[in-house]
């Protein structure tokens, strides 16, 4: 079984899926699809006003996501050891549920084979968020998800069901030339 034909298969019927990010599990969807993106919310019991992590494979699909990306963020992509997800202003052509109330959206570029391969097939963004339910810390591991995300999403990657990382991406915004750390 090909791990990433289950994962696009449930991708393009708008299902969501529990997989391993470049940093925590995670659960995703079809970032263009707007019912898709609504069961995220649901499966988090979060409030669709706080918006979500989009994955992209490269500087050409964020591109395509994004009017204008500062140059500032052009230099953190090439030189970021560490996953590094940067808010970016006007975003398009991307789920409205998925875009914050100041016309903003997190992305990220992961280094990761799995995600990167996964985004590449699919041909589209997908969502990243942490697979907890809201308020309820992060798991480090895949025997830390708790039962409700486990029963709730539509298909569960098997694959490294160990520990990913110790945490989520730092979360950067430029303005101007300045670059202000959202979550180190």
């Amino acid at each position: 079984m090909n791990i990433n034909k289950e994962s696009i298969k449930a991708l393009l019927k708008g299902q969501t899926i529990l997989y391993p990010t470049d940093t925590v599990w995670g659960l995703g969807c079809d970032a263009t699809n707007e019912e898709a993106v609504k069961k995220i919310y649901k499966i988090k019991n979060r409030e669709e006003s706080k918006s979500l992590i989009i994955l992209v494979d490269s500087i050409e699909m964020l591109q395509n996501h994004v009017g204008d990306i500062p140059e500032k963020a052009l230099e953190i992509l090439e030189t970021s050891i560490k996953p590094t997800t940067i808010i970016y202003n006007n975003p398009k052509g991307l789920a409205s549920n998925t875009i914050a109330p100041d016309n903003t959206i997190a992305i990220r570029i992961p280094k990761n084979e799995f995600c990167t391969q996964l985004i590449k097939e699919f041909g589209k963004p997908i969502v990243s968020t942490s697979a907890n339910v809201s308020g309820e810390p992060t798991p480090k591991s895949f025997s830390e998800i708790s039962k409700a995300i486990l029963k709730n999403v539509d298909y569960v990657v098997d694959l490294h069901q160990e520990k990913i990382s110790e945490k989520s991406s730092t979360i950067l915004k430029i303005e101007g030339d300045d670059v202000i750390v959202i979550r180190e």
